[in-house]
């Protein structure tokens, strides 16, 4: 029997009707059309398809959507502003962290998340940050670079904020 919910996707509210056992994977791709978010392993082992889900990352392969419920979510298209990057998407694109870009998507959201909750992360705290995400290309070496960066140009960010208040 199908369900009706309710979700805040980058800032978006959506009503939709979902079948019980579809995913917030499914439903993101399918029925909302953010294909940002990967589809990889589909066992919440490779985090190609992390979400941000009320701050926090997950593997939306795992979570039904009838689970996220009344939730807000942060796909990798909600996370640049007006046409420019995120910080984070910056520093990769500089930090060549990027090659295939197949986990792009979520290693992004796993640092936009580790970022928002502590801005001064060590490079310890970011490879666990980012361990639930599976890169094949880089090494990981230039993701961790390019998150540190990252963290800079966040903090940068936010001291300009405050200078306009």
């Amino acid at each position: 029997m199908k369900r009706l919910i309710t979700l805040t996707v980058n800032g978006k509210n959506y009503e939709l009707v979902v079948k019980p056992n579809r995913t917030l994977l499914q439903v993101l791709r399918e029925e909302l059309k953010l294909t940002g978010t990967k589809e990889g392993c589909s066992e919440g082992d490779c985090g190609a398809c992390t979400v941000i889900m009320d701050g926090k990352p997950v593997t939306s392969c795992l979570v039904l959507a009838v689970e996220a419920n009344g939730s807000h979510i942060t796909t990798i298209e909600g996370v640049a502003e007006n046409g420019k990057l995120h910080p984070i998407q910056q520093a990769f694109v500089e930090y060549g962290a990027i090659q295939c870009g197949f986990c792009t998507p979520g290693m992004t959201l796993a640092a936009k998340a580790l970022l928002e909750k502590n801005p001064n992360p060590s490079e310890e705290e970011i490879r666990k940050a980012i361990s639930g995400n599976l890169c094949r290309c880089t090494g990981y070496q230039k993701i961790v670079q390019a998150i540190q960066k990252a963290q800079e140009l966040v903090q940068n960010m936010r001291v300009e904020e405050k200078g306009d208040e």
